[in-house]
């Protein structure tokens, strides 16, 4: 799917799929590269719970419109996840208090700034000069015991308790995300993903296809899909990979 700003052109590639062994898919994604906007929501609570909160942050999202600064974007998204949140407790109200709630990751991109935000373990990685970045810190308690040397990466990987999360949407008093901001640079390429795909594959996996040149945005994401589903996908998957490709006169023109 194509898109730009005044520097970059955005290729992007997304894909969602139930997995191996869930009935549903709690994942929710969105693609607004002409807004600058992408994002990748992933729901808890079950069928009728964790789809609909994860449904609801894209559907807030999806009214961003064309923001007018980085400034403006940021305060859009961000007003967007308050409603979500709101949106997302008026549910859990409905269906008798149970707990409902999504991890959200979101990816702004304006003029040569980025900027992270999320609440949860979902995650984005940037691919810059060959070597894999992770841009967020996962909000979860094998995080928190990562963190605290109580556990060692190995251990966080196969902890007992490692899906769950410290923050999300639609969970406690607001929605309480975390942020990070950079700048983009020509030949960048992130990935956002649902812990589906984190799970299955590790890090230095999520490298090598996202460093090959060869493959165009789809292609990675259908390769890093393909790749959950052959072993075992034991969660819903969805990852988006979007590559910031430099604007040239010769490019417009295509």
């Amino acid at each position: 799917m194509p898109g730009d700003n005044d520097l970059f052109l955005f290729e992007t590639g997304a894909d969602s799929d139930t997995g191996r062994l869930r009935e549903h898919n709690e994942d929710s994604y969105l693609t607004l590269p002409l807004a600058g906007v992408w994002v990748v929501a992933d729901g808890m609570g079950g069928h009728q719970a964790g789809d609909v909160a994860s449904a609801i942050i894209t559907d807030e999202i999806e009214s961003v419109g064309v923001p007018v600064s980085s400034q403006d974007q940021r305060a859009r998204v961000s007003e967007r996840l308050d409603r979500a949140h709101n949106r997302i407790l008026a549910h859990s109200a409905e269906m008798g208090h149970v707990t409902i709630g999504a991890t959200v990751v979101t990816l702004l991109i304006y003029e040569a700034g980025f900027v992270c935000m999320w609440a949860g373990d979902s995650r984005i990685y940037l691919m810059r000069n060959g070597r894999l970045s992770r841009l967020t810190i996962d909000h979860s308690e094998a995080q928190e015991l990562l963190a605290a040397g109580a556990i060692t990466e190995e251990e966080a990987r196969n902890w007992p308790r490692k899906n769950v999360i410290t923050r999300a949407i639609g969970i406690h008093d607001g929605p309480n995300y975390e942020a990070v901001t950079g700048s983009v640079r020509d030949g960048d390429v992130f990935l956002l993903c649902s812990d589906g795909l984190t799970e299955h594959m590790l890090d230095e996996e999520l490298a090598a296809v996202l460093a090959d040149t060869s493959m165009g945005s789809q292609q990675m994401v259908d390769r890093l899909v393909d790749e959950t589903l052959n072993r075992g996908a034991r969660d819903n998957v969805t990852a988006i990979v979007v590559r910031c490709l430099p604007r040239s006169d010769e490019v417009d023109k295509g």
